[in-house]
């Protein structure tokens, strides 16, 4: 039986100050770095060893895995970063505090860009000074694979072949993987994993740093998920 482990990064200095945040790069907060220590803690009290780790190119999710690993005692382990496991894109919406949008936009239309599975937010221009096109870390992407802004649907399609070439095999195979990243793109795994409607998935919400556990068969039918 192979385990998957999903940690949505600890609070954020954008979730504490809500702003919408996407791939823009901000850091953890002091309750973030509280929280990424406190899953570590609930991994080492539940005695789950990990063969492989991964997480996104952003800090916050990098750090949640350190500590995470850090304080279960398998900081050693192989660990791959990837900006298919980035946060959703908010498009031009990124770097805009959440209320001030709402009464910009309104509360149904701010609504449906963040929970909507398929409906995009308004799109960020590559020419935009905030755009991904000019980070250093993206430089080797196909140009035309980074996005002026996405939804649910968009980010679960980004993250499968993550799934399909890397992840799924290592649990076929009997191997324990950690993934430290971000709400949406925990949510568009979670969503595949567990056959979750579209219009049921506007309804799963991933905790800042609280492990999501889901147990494997060796056909990679889920036998259980727990929360620590």
């Amino acid at each position: 039986m192979a385990k998957l482990v999903l940690i949505r990064h600890g609070q954020s200095e954008w979730n504490l100050s809500n702003q919408f945040t996407g791939w823009v790069d901000v850091d953890l907060s002091e309750e973030g770095v509280k929280q990424a220590k406190g899953a570590g803690a609930s991994i080492k009290k539940a005695g789950i060893e990990f063969d492989y780790a991964y997480t996104s190119v952003l800090t916050r999710a990098i750090k949640t895995l350190h500590y995470a690993l850090e304080e279960s005692g398998q900081l050693w382990v192989p660990e791959t970063k990837t900006w298919r496991l980035n946060e959703r894109h908010y498009g031009a919406l990124q770097g805009q505090n959440k209320a001030e949008a709402a009464e910009k936009w309104g509360d149904d239309q701010v609504h449906t860009w963040r929970r909507s599975y398929d409906v995009l937010p308004p799109l960020l221009d590559e020419s935009d000074e905030g755009s991904a096109a000019k980070d250093r870390r993206y430089a080797n992407l196909d140009p035309r694979l980074i996005p002026g802004g996405e939804n649910l649907k968009v980010t679960l399609e980004r993250v499968m072949p993550l799934w399909e070439d890397e992840i799924a095999p290592k649990l076929l195979d009997g191997k324990n993987v950690i993934i430290a990243a971000h709400g949406n793109s925990l949510r568009a795994l979670s969503k595949y994993i567990e056959q979750i409607s579209d219009e049921d998935i506007i309804n799963l919400e991933m905790a800042t740093g609280q492990p999501v556990v889901y147990d494997f068969d060796d056909k990679l039918n889920v036998l259980g998920k727990e929360k620590y």
